[in-house]
């Protein structure tokens, strides 16, 4: 009886975790640093406007790798997803990564029911169903693919729950969720797969910690919300 009530108890928390609207509805930024092998190299901020049944999202993330002094990876971007009732109908994006101009163009066909995308990796009809790869939605851990916030690529996914994990969080324990999202496709080279281990903050919705390892151990920690 006790191992079916903890059971229940998990379940429910568990689904709370992704009815999140209404914090949503009430965020105005969330602060994220961004490290690389424990050291922090830039920021990535989401901010966020709500009038009536709309919702802007603007992003801005800067980092840089250096090694000897010399800059061997880096990106700055910005970003800006729109919500018409909770239904994404437009996302443009503007990146330099390592001097290269990476963009996205998105907007929402009502005719069509579909996204028409513009990127600087892919263009072409995309289903409503894929999530903007942005760490502010915790809806991406629901999302069979999601759309590249840099290229406008569309990326086929699966995610798995691993199970409640306790982490500390400037000066602060959490307990947590963790989940793993890795690419469908396992014959992507190695530089364009999908593989982060995520933690989610059930009582928030909010998605407080990411990582993964390509050229070292990367981490996006939440730094603050509001």
């Amino acid at each position: 009886m006790k191992i079916l009530f903890v059971c229940a108890i998990f379940i429910i928390s568990y689904s709370n975790a992704f009815a999140h609207s209404s914090h949503i509805k009430s965020l105005s930024k969330i602060e994220m640093e961004v490290l690389r092998n424990n050291k922090v190299i830039g920021f990535s901020n989401y901010y966020f406007n709500h009038e009536n049944n709309k919702m802007i999202v603007k992003n801005e993330t800067s980092f840089a790798v250096e090694m000897a002094g010399i800059k061997i990876f880096s990106i700055i971007g910005n970003s800006e997803e729109v919500y018409q009732n909770e239904k994404l109908i437009s996302f443009q994006s503007s990146t330099i990564q390592n001097k290269k101009n990476k963009y996205v163009n998105l907007i929402y066909d009502e005719v069509k029911n579909l996204f028409i995308i513009d990127g600087s990796s892919f263009k072409g009809e995309a289903n409503v169903k894929n999530i903007i790869g942005n760490w502010w939605n915790s809806q991406l851990l629901q999302s069979n693919s999601q759309i590249s916030p840099l290229s406008g690529s569309i990326k086929e996914q699966s995610v798995k729950l691993i199970g409640k994990d306790e982490i500390v969080l400037n000066g602060k324990k959490y307990k947590l969720f963790k989940f793993n999202l890795k690419s469908t496709n396992q014959n992507l080279p190695k530089d364009k797969k999908l593989d982060f281990d995520i933690w989610l903050e059930p009582n928030e919705g909010l998605i407080f910690k990411v990582q993964y390892n390509r050229l070292g151990n990367w981490e996006y920690k939440i730094k603050n919300f509001e």
